[in-house]
């Protein structure tokens, strides 16, 4: 086989997802449904408005928060995913308490670090919660941060469910859990976890929730804040009064539908997604480290999400790596999407303590709802060939 005239492979899911064809086929229901803005008074805008509410119930719901009364929590539709960390961090920090800045973990992120970089040049204290070397939060180092007189400690943690590189799963209730006893709010970014592990937002008992549609199978350009009924949020954007004033600005009823019916289907097909992901990604891992023996597999002693795959092939350099397996019909990447292109090395992977020849050559394999045997199969045996090439030649 000729692999560099070989059909792509795509391996790189968690920077985002194909969209799924019965969501594009409700979308385009939407779009001819509910052409109206929903600002409007009258009758179609009305309409457009009453599908927004429903997507938006509908998924508050399926995401396990709470939907009715007083106590509802609210679902604030963005962009995607980084709009709604900027929003999380920045509107939850109250002004009042200067003093009491943000924690996050190393793990985090680049919306979440960049946005903290930010605070800390506006003068909001920023503290970095320690990793151990699998990948997870040092939990043995929260009561020193939660025992300090209140006007010490962190006003909000903000700690990612699922790791984008590792795909780990960070123990997020157990943190608010002893957060929620100091007096310290909890933001998690679960854009990774959603759609490929069951989240409940009530169950987490955090403030707050990041989420994107187009990490499992939904249209790109929306995302969203799932926020507790209680918590105050200020709004880092002004001009408009939808959305509760929190994120002004026309919605698109198409891209709620869509969002919608991505984790409707997920909620379906779970069980069978799950199973089959991580039954591809651990036959991926197995033949790659039984034909390439030095690989190391970042994370495997600990939870991951079923379908990421981190592993390093020292001493090859993974950017040349990454573009070698592009030539040769793979699509994968050296870790979140929002920093691929940055020749700098893993903050992630730093942060664990890893050695530094097994940091410079981790890339990362992340698998779709829909992948197959062949498939996968067909893609180790090209990492493997084009990983023996590179090694030959170095």
């Amino acid at each position: 086989m000729n692999q560099h005239a070989a059909a792509t492979i795509y391996l790189d899911n968690n920077a985002t997802t194909p969209l799924d064809p019965r969501v594009l086929a409700a979308m385009n229901r939407a779009w001819q449904d509910y052409g109206a803005n929903p600002a409007s008074q009258h009758a179609p805008g009305r309409r457009a408005r009453r599908a927004i509410e429903e997507a938006r119930e509908a998924l508050i719901a399926m995401l396990g928060g709470r939907t009715t009364g007083m106590a509802a929590d609210r679902l604030i539709f963005t962009s995607g995913g980084t709009e709604a960390n900027h929003l999380a961090l920045n509107g939850l920090l109250s002004p009042q308490q200067p003093a009491r800045g943000l924690a996050i973990s190393a793990l985090e992120h680049p919306s979440i670090q960049g946005t903290a970089e930010y605070l800390r040049q506006q003068g909001i204290p920023i503290e970095r919660l320690p990793v151990r070397t699998n990948g997870m939060l040092d939990l043995a180092t929260l009561p020193a941060l939660f025992d300090r007189p209140l006007e010490q400690r962190p006003q909000l943690i903000s700690l990612m469910l699922a790791s984008n590189e590792t795909g780990v799963l960070q123990p997020v209730a157990e943190v608010a859990t002893l957060a929620r006893t100091a007096d310290v709010l909890v933001h998690t970014d679960a854009v990774q976890a959603i759609g490929k592990v069951p989240v409940s937002f009530g169950e987490l008992g955090v403030a707050a929730m990041t989420l994107a549609a187009h990490k499992f199978h939904g249209p790109i350009g929306i995302g969203g804040l799932l926020v507790r009924h209680e918590v105050q949020l200020q709004p880092q954007m002004f001009g408009g009064f939808q959305q509760g004033s929190l994120r002004p600005g026309t919605e698109s009823a198409a891209l709620a539908i869509g969002f919608q019916c991505a984790l409707e289907l997920w909620q379906q097909e779970r069980t069978e997604r799950a199973q089959r992901m991580q039954q591809l990604r651990d036959q991926l891992q197995s033949t790659l480290q039984s034909e390439l023996p030095t690989s190391v597999v970042i994370g495997q002693e600990v939870l991951r999400t079923p379908h990421t795959l981190c592993i390093s092939f020292p001493p090859l350099e993974r950017q040349a790596l990454v573009m070698a397996l592009d030539l040769a019909g793979i699509a994968c990447s050296t870790g979140s999407a929002c920093a691929s292109g940055s020749s700098e090395t893993s903050p992630t992977l730093v942060a664990m303590g890893l050695p530094a020849e097994v940091v410079g050559s981790a890339i990362r394999f992340s698998l779709g709802a829909f992948a197959t045997a062949p498939e996968v199969s067909e893609a180790a045996n090209r990492i493997i060939k084009t990983v023996k090439q590179l090694q030959r030649a170095n």
